[in-house]
């Protein structure tokens, strides 16, 4: 299986200004390898942050060219494989970052928290350890993942409509993703690998590693959408990024609603219902210059084989309605 390492720098922003390190066929399984969100120079505990980090946090790799998307498409991105490429994940308290301190985007006057910094250690279990004191389940994901913008621009730190830092626990093995498609071959990136996190992303910083990746690549024609969604064996999901939180809750349920009228039959009202009662939402980051939710739909309130024509049961409504 081909694998693909940035050749160069690292890529700092999800933008069409770079020019492609690798192209990719459809249909084909890829390696990929990211570096983790400090560009591996965070190592030690006795590090403080500001001491070893620049202006820059996830180094993406990318962009790829995937042939045959082209503007106005859908990228589809299966997630077929994590595996890490150490035995050690990092967190740490960044100054001015974080859920529950002041930021740029929410100042106030007081200091800082401190600076702090904690390796965890893999287990021969899978997870990861922190002086034996907790252990955090193995459950890697692509923290940050998507396309370029159609004309800016974004930095690796903030999610948009075309993917980027959603930090949603859910761009994971046996999933797959869609993203909008701006430019010829898309220009794909991926990067900052989660070991584990916590819904929210609390402090701002997950279980960070280096990994080795493996994706596939497909593209629906002539099918656009407006935001990523993503696909498991058991839900369909949609991911709104925005700030306040309470807007990225709105466009994720908007945009799954959108999703269950065009492609499973469903009456727009309807599926608003449905979603009322049996909707799931979660905060993938509330730390990022924009807050990244998740909105679900279980996949057993769905006509059977993704058909929005399936044959209507004795009630006279779409099987599994």
């Amino acid at each position: 299986m081909r694998e693909i390492r940035q050749p160069g720098e690292y890529q700092y922003t999800f933008g069409p200004y770079a020019e492609p390190i690798a192209t990719v066929r459809l249909g084909e399984s890829v390696i990929m390898h990211t570096e983790d969100a400090f560009g591996g120079k965070l190592v030690s505990e006795d590090q403080s942050p500001s001491s070893v980090l620049g202006p820059y946090l996830n180094p993406q790799t990318g962009p790829i060219y995937v042939e045959g998307a082209e503007p106005g498409d859908t990228l589809v991105v299966r997630i077929e494989q994590i595996e890490p490429s150490r035995d050690w994940a990092v967190s740490c308290l960044i100054p001015y970052f974080g859920g529950l301190t002041s930021t740029r985007f929410t100042a106030m006057l007081q200091s800082p928290l401190p600076e702090r910094t904690w390796i965890y250690a893999r287990t021969g279990s899978g997870g990861y350890s922190w002086k034996g004191r907790w252990e955090i389940p193995w459950a890697p994901f692509l923290g940050t993942i998507g396309t370029a913008p159609h004309i800016e621009a974004v930095s690796s730190l903030s999610p948009g409509a075309h993917g980027g830092n959603m930090d949603v626990p859910d761009a994971t093995v046996g999933n797959t993703l869609y993203f909008p498609v701006h430019h010829p071959g898309a220009l794909f990136y991926a990067g900052d690998v989660h070991a584990g996190q916590g819904q929210g992303e609390l402090c701002g910083v997950a279980l960070e590693i280096s990994a080795r990746v493996t994706l596939s690549f497909d593209v629906i024609k002539s099918k656009e959408i407006n935001w990523p969604r993503i696909e498991s064996p058991e839900a369909i999901m949609t991911v709104g990024s925005a700030r306040p939180m309470e807007d990225a809750a709105r466009i994720a349920y908007s945009e799954l609603v959108l999703w269950m009228e065009s492609e499973y039959g469903f009456d727009r009202l309807d599926a608003y219902q449905l979603l009322t009662q049996a909707g799931r939402c979660y905060v993938g980051n509330m730390v990022d210059p924009n807050y990244s939710l998740v909105a679900s739909c279980p996949k057993h309130y769905l006509p059977r084989g993704r058909n929005p024509t399936a044959e209507p049961d004795e009630s006279g409504k779409p099987v599994g309605v």
